[in-house]
């Protein structure tokens, strides 16, 4: 025990000659965590298994504390919470059409429990299913229900294969990318001595330390180790800065105080997407022109015109906003590296600008949501609220024909926009694609 306090302080003393501060960290601390946290040598501990849906003795692969590699992560970000908290994002026990254990985590990549809701319901007379492979990224973790998507067999606009994705696909677990005091990310040099996504994140210090980079997203020449083929990332992973207490009910659509899900995009978030979805990605356009898909990309920049909707935008028809009013639900790139300006923005939004970009997140969740192909919002039905008689705004959980129907209940279509209740949007609002472009 002696030697173990001694090594401590020596640590502790090192790291404040560096000039790096001490803090809480959280078990990944923006790279690679304590391997045991993980992964399990002999799945035994104090006479008993320590493993998820394995009998002790037996691990799972690559001595995984689960039977797959999302398993191992879900030990962990799975949860049976009522309400959102911290770095959950799956509600555990979800089940297609059972409408207890909805869907409850709030965090900007959205809850996977809404890959389990498929609905069944009518739009205009015609019968729509609404089916839970659609409603994200269908990662593999059978210890916790989730299996390969039952329609892709590669992802849209590419060939990675769907019986391989899981958590690693995307983000890679040992954490070892990270991001230097000029900008730079690579995989080896300076320890990563602290997380880089979050406004509490410390920043890298030059010649000294670096911080990882965003929610541990893998970067240039990564692939899964499972995963056999040629499939390693052509670009880096992005630079963004989220809330440090996110998560939650978000209570507006045009404030940082109320949106616990807001985060500063900075650039190549897009690029990265591609990585996966190759042929969707389109960052020079001109509008109009035949052949071309939805501009998303450090390239794709808000024109004046979209950037003045963008703001004046509050609700349909309602074109009387003032100033910044960034929305979380259809949150920009701000076209910038510069974590100090991803911070600031993240306390205080500022107006769009033709600075500003469309990014694939603007329109997607990046893990699931409640809607067809992970979209922020509904775009079965013509509106996403209604009114009552005096004009305040519902969700409508009707199922008369001709009223908005979704399928789901009032708290579950609450929860599918991050617990923002219908007023936020006003009566009668159509999609939000109108807040780009105004057309209702």
């Amino acid at each position: 025990m002696k030697t173990v306090k001694v090594s401590f302080a020596v640590l502790v003393a090192l790291l404040m000659a560096m000039g790096i501060t001490t803090q809480a960290q959280a078990f990944h601390s923006g790279g690679v965590a304590d391997c045991e946290g993980c992964h399990s040598m002999h799945n035994s501990f104090e006479g008993a298994a320590n493993v998820t849906g394995m009998p002790q003795f037996q691990s799972g692969p690559y001595l995984l504390k689960a039977n797959d590699a999302s398993g191992a992560c879900l030990n962990c970000h799975d949860s049976a919470d009522t309400v959102g908290s911290s770095y959950h994002i799956s509600t555990k026990g979800v089940l297609p059409l059972v409408f207890t254990n909805n869907p409850v985590e709030g965090t900007a990549g959205g809850d996977f429990g809404w890959l389990k809701k498929t609905m069944n319901f009518s739009v205009r007379g015609a019968a729509v299913v609404n089916e839970g492979d659609r409603h994200g990224h269908n990662i593999i973790a059978i210890d916790f229900g989730y299996k390969a998507d039952g329609k892709l067999t590669a992802a849209p606009g590419g060939s990675y294969p769907a019986a391989n994705l899981a958590c690693s696909s995307c983000h890679d677990p040992h954490g070892k990318y990270r991001r230097l005091a000029d900008g730079t990310k690579n995989v080896t040099g300076l320890p990563i001595f602290n997380s880089g996504s979050y406004t509490s994140s410390l920043d890298p210090l030059a010649g000294k330390g670096a911080v990882g980079v965003y929610r541990l997203l893998a970067g240039t020449g990564y692939q899964p180790k499972s995963l056999a083929g040629s499939f390693a990332f052509a670009a880096n992973s992005p630079d963004a800065v989220a809330k440090s207490s996110y998560n939650g009910v978000s209570t507006t659509v045009n404030t940082s105080a109320g949106q616990k899900d807001l985060v500063a995009y900075g650039m190549g978030m897009s690029e990265w997407c591609a990585n996966c979805h190759t042929s969707m990605h389109n960052d020079s356009y001109t509008s109009g022109t035949k052949g071309l898909v939805h501009p998303a990309g450090n390239g794709g920049k808000l024109t004046g015109a979209i950037a003045a909707i963008y703001d004046a935008y509050l609700s349909s028809g309602v074109m009387t906003g003032t100033g910044a009013n960034y929305s979380a639900i259809v949150p920009y790139e701000l076209g910038t590296n510069d974590y100090t300006v991803l911070k600031a923005f993240v306390s205080t939004p500022t107006v769009a600008s033709a600075s500003n970009n469309v990014n694939c997140l603007s329109c997607h969740r990046s893990h699931a949501s409640a809607f067809e192909s992970m979209t922020r919002y509904n775009l079965f039905n013509e509106f996403m609220t209604v009114a009552d008689a005096t004009g305040n705004a519902l969700y409508d959980s009707s199922t008369t024909e001709g009223k908005i129907n979704t399928g789901y209940d009032v708290a579950q279509q609450t929860l599918a926009y991050n617990g923002r209740p219908a007023t936020v949007f006003g009566p009668y609002a159509r999609n939000q694609c109108n807040k780009c472009h105004a057309k209702d």
